[in-house]
């Protein structure tokens, strides 16, 4: 039947068109119904199905299905599922509509077969998702909102000019692997779809509109926004820049820098920000690396970085919706209204920490394992630093300063049931998916032999988060690990929001200094000008006077005779 082989976008785009037409419980209905059927008629349809048509003499494929795209169309229809679960409480349309909206826009980009497509998508991501951050309806959301949106904004610019460029260069449209090996203006092309995906992925210098926008975003959409946008980038890098050794060290820098931002921020929902970009550096790894066990680590911890970060971002968005506050410095003592959640909440920590039978170990590992066999030992070394501290701020810290550490004396009930059975399902997720990995190992791209429950593995992780855990309570007793304070902190946005704006003024200032004084000049110029002219042309000026006929008739035939003289020459 045709309806079942429609682009799974088209889904999700149709009922966004029909959300504002349908009552309350209706609306609910249609939310949940979306995600489910678009799930099941993608499981139905076969390997390589795809859409083809021709613009402008260009083959596009709006719609193609292979094992990669179809893992990320696994992962994003449990995500969208579990949001709207999540999110089910929520009588605010326009999240509803932008929510389905964006769910969508992703699902067509990891499905675009075509540069132009996946552009097109890549821009709606950018439109619908900010709309998640205004939703919030405050003067910091609306501002981190258009910050997000500028950056987007020039993400998708430099993806346009790189696939124009690209389709000159090539002659085709067709998304498949583009590298950065190339010479003269497919070079160029190459960088500039390299730095529009970079954007997107977070690189270093690049990542503050993910710390900036997603903490300022509602309660439920940053459960949307977690799972999406980055996952998205890492698609498009896994298909395109695939063995880029260039990549092997953006991502290992990416996950240990925001280790240290995250011990010392206040905010747990910038922690997790910053722990997002931790987890996404391992993928980019990966990807850089290039190996067939890299590529599978890769892709599965994306799976799995949807699922556990989800669920952390849900526990931390219900502590926000049933006490109104996310900040470490005023929680605390919350397990005893909250034990639920509590509960929930550690096994989102469990599994990003990479614990055994928790779904980050059996993908994590993958990445490890493939930078020691390709003999990245320094990379191995870096990549074995930040599973440390991945523990550290967001296996130990989200949970403690939440729900244990000092009491805060906060007594609140546990968040409403449709977030408790969202949280439910992806932690039953982390659970199985670690205690039996081949249930995702067997949707991975590649084929796979490899086992993380062999004793080297578990021994060596388990001792890991064991000394490191012993560090977080010695520091702790100590009185040196980083208190929770009150404090706003900015890091490479400190160029644009602190920097910038000052240097501007300092320019401004001067700008209009020198303006000032040359319009005083100016004005004295023309004063004095009118002075010189008024002494010639005054009542008693030389020019005022009266001359005899004679004087003027000479001085006529004086200037005719030079004219005469000069008509000569």
């Amino acid at each position: 039947m045709w309806i079942t082989e429609l682009p799974s976008f088209v889904y999700f785009y149709l009922g966004a068109l029909l959300l504002p037409l349908l009552p309350g419980k209706a609306r609910n209905v249609l939310l949940l119904l979306i995600p489910l059927l678009s799930g099941v008629f993608l499981w139905q349809l076969p390997e390589g199905n795809h859409w083809q048509t021709t613009l402008l003499g260009f083959e596009l494929t709006p719609f193609y299905t292979d094992r990669l795209s179809v893992l990320f169309g696994y992962v994003f229809h449990i995500a969208a599922f579990i949001a709207i679960v999540y999110a089910l409480h929520v009588r605010d349309l326009l999240q509803q509509v932008a929510s389905l909206l964006y769910a969508g826009s992703a699902l067509g980009a990891v499905f675009s077969g075509d540069l132009l497509s996946l552009f097109v998508f890549w821009e709606m991501l950018a439109v619908t998702s900010v709309f998640l951050v205004f939703a919030r309806r405050t003067e910091r959301a609306y501002r981190a909102g258009m910050r997000y949106l500028t950056i987007q904004v020039v993400s998708g610019l430099l993806l346009l000019v790189g696939v124009i460029l690209h389709a000159q260069v090539t002659g085709s449209l067709r998304f498949e692997w583009i590298g950065l090996e190339q010479e003269g203006p497919a070079a160029i092309a190459g960088w500039l779809i390299f730095i529009a995906f970079g954007i997107k992925c977070a690189f270093p210098l690049l990542h503050t509109w993910l710390t900036d926008a997603y903490p300022e975003a509602t309660p439920t959409g940053t459960i949307f926004l977690s799972a999406f946008t980055t996952k998205v980038a890492v698609y498009a890098l896994a298909r395109g820049y695939a063995g880029t050794d260039l990549l092997i060290y953006i991502g290992a820098l990416m996950t240990c820098f925001p280790i240290f931002y995250a011990v010392i921020e206040n905010d747990l929902r910038r922690v997790l920000a910053y722990s997002l970009i931790n987890q996404v550096g391992f993928m980019v790894v990966g990807i850089g690396i290039g190996t067939a066990l890299a590529l599978n680590g890769a892709v599965a911890h994306a799976f799995n970085d949807v699922i556990f970060k989800g669920l952390l971002f849900m526990s931390m968005g219900a502590v926000l919706h049933m006490t109104g506050k996310i900040n470490g410095s005023e929680l605390g003592g919350l397990y005893k209204s909250m034990p639920k959640t509590t509960i929930l909440c550690l096994v989102g920590a469990a599994s990003i920490s990479a614990f055994p039978l928790f779904s980050g170990f059996v993908s994590k590992s993958m990445v490890m394992s493939a930078a020691l066999a390709n003999d990245h030992h320094i990379i191995w070394l870096m990549l074995l630093f930040a599973s440390a501290g991945v523990f550290h701020h967001a296996g130990i810290k989200i949970p403690y300063f939440a729900f244990f550490a000092h009491d805060s004396g906060i007594r609140t009930t546990e968040p409403p049931t449709n977030m408790l059975i969202a949280m439910t399902i992806a932690a039953v997720l982390c659970v199985a998916i670690g205690a039996y990995p081949q249930m995702l190992y067997s949707l991975l791209p590649f084929e796979l032999g490899y086992s993380p429950y062999d004793a080297t593995h578990v021994l060596a992780q388990t001792q890991l988060l064991f000394f490191s855990a012993l560090a977080f309570v010695w520091l702790n007793l100590r009185g040196m690990y980083p208190p929770e304070l009150p404090s706003v902190n900015l890091d490479a946005e400190w160029l644009y929001r602190h920097l910038l704006p000052r240097l501007l003024q300092r320019i401004m200032r001067r700008f209009w200094a020198v303006d000032a004084l040359l319009r005083q000049c100016l004005k004295r110029g023309l004063v004095l000008f009118g002075d010189h002219l008024h002494t010639y042309s005054g009542p008693q000026g030389i020019l005022a006077k009266t001359w005899p006929t004679g004087r003027v008739v000479f001085w006529v035939a004086v200037i005719l005779a030079l004219f005469l003289v000069l008509s000569l020459f």
